[in-house]
């Protein structure tokens, strides 16, 4: 006599996944702390960032939630930025103009409460991401995006700041390496050398 299959979300549900799904059967007890991010129904998970990007997106929130609060937004952490039931992504730092206004928005916020994405990557996780969030966040209609690359050995950091244009995608605005300032103005004052982001 046959054993029973056992049931595995990450096999049984691939190509399925929802938010619903994702309420009832994540995190997995075996990967607690995995990055769950979904697109068109496929579950893509990652391990936590470096010690270093840790450090690096608690400094930029920190640094960025004074002048955006004083414009009335409000500075995240990761969330779960939904673009569907069935497409969503956990960029490292959120600003949003909207608080959500539900319990499932603040679980599942939709991007339509987003003004700013911000991703933090490095060269290993260049090559290893396979969720293209910039994409993802000009097609959701957030309006700016910005991506910071830190390298621990060479205690370097770099930001790249973008805002959605007429055609949907993101054009460079401003970029800045460390001892160098990034300056824009929108969505609200930002000021800041990349070599703050350095532990």
């Amino acid at each position: 006599m046959a054993m029973p299959m056992q049931f595995d979300p990450l096999v049984d549900l691939d190509g399925m996944w929802t938010t619903a799904l994702a309420d009832c059967y994540l995190p997995l007890p075996e990967l607690p702390q995995a990055r769950y991010e979904c697109i068109d129904g496929r579950l893509v998970m990652a391990p936590p960032g470096s010690a270093s990007s840790s450090f690096g997106r608690v400094s930029l929130a920190r640094l960025l939630a004074p002048a955006a609060e004083a414009a009335g937004f409000y500075v995240y952490g990761q969330v779960n930025l939904t673009f569907g039931p069935q497409r969503w992504i956990q960029p490292d730092v959120t600003v949003l103009h909207t608080l959500p206004a539900t319990d499932e928005e603040d679980r599942w916020v939709p991007a339509r409460l987003c003004t700013m994405a911000v991703e933090f990557v490095s060269p290993g996780s260049r090559r290893q991401d396979f969720v293209d969030k910039p994409r993802r966040c000009a097609e959701g209609g957030v309006p700016y995006f910005m991506r910071v690359e830190i390298v621990r050995r060479l205690r370097s950091a770099a930001v790249e700041f973008f805002a959605l244009d007429a055609a949907g995608g993101y054009t460079p605005v401003a970029k800045a390496v460390g001892g160098e300032r990034l300056t824009v103005d929108a969505p609200f004052p930002i000021d800041l050398d990349p070599a703050e982001l350095l532990p």
